[in-house]
């Protein structure tokens, strides 16, 4: 492979996070295939399920890339560049149109081969994926009991209460009980035992 001029975008979606480990990663790999950094990027806090108009960093970098001020980007993972298919289809066909590949570290995808943007598509698909169960979770954790069978599980001590005083009436203890009326073949069982 030609060295090539890399810009490296790193993105973190808190403000607790940092983007260190992932611009190390990043900047060793283009020292080890002989690339040159010519920038890095970078978005601190900024969910990746935001369009490129809400990160400055990332829309610097495609305006860059359509000026051609370098040839290859460089990204952690496919989820930093956008975690719906529509983003990350979009950020590939600006990419293409400039003619500049795109390396994803973990995934080691290189576009700049077919196998490469075969591979950066079905990516895309999974990071869609993997964000609509997250908000699926997300969303059944706050959801409100709506049945009656539901709301039994509460920890209320209120509810525990009003359960256990409407169920006590039909508990009876067991020495006050009757004894249960044996069967035919009961009986005949013990009869025998008893020769």
């Amino acid at each position: 492979m030609k060295p090539k001029r890399v810009a490296i975008y790193v993105r973190v979606s808190t403000d607790n996070q940092n983007t260190k480990s992932q611009r190390r990663e990043l900047e060793a790999w283009a020292e080890r295939a002989g690339h040159t950094v010519v920038k890095v990027y970078e978005d601190q806090g900024i969910s990746g399920a935001k369009g490129r108009d809400q990160r400055p960093q990332f829309d610097a970098l495609l305006k860059a890339a359509v000026r051609r001020e370098f040839n290859m980007i460089a990204v952690w993972s496919s989820d930093r560049l956008g975690r719906s298919l529509k983003h990350l289809v979009e950020v590939l066909e600006i990419i293409r149109d400039t003619g500049t590949g795109l390396y994803i570290h973990t995934q080691s995808v290189d576009t700049t081969t077919p196998a490469g943007r075969a591979m950066f598509g079905m990516l895309g698909i999974f990071s869609e994926f993997e964000r609509e169960m997250i908000v699926a979770r997300v969303n059944a954790g706050w959801r409100v009991p709506e049945t009656p069978s539901s709301a039994m599980v509460t920890s209320s001590p209120r509810l525990a209460r009003s359960t256990s005083a409407s169920v006590a009436p039909t508990l009876t203890p067991r020495s006050s009980r009757k004894p249960a009326r044996s069967s035919p073949t009961a009986q005949a069982y013990s009869r025998r035992r008893s020769w």
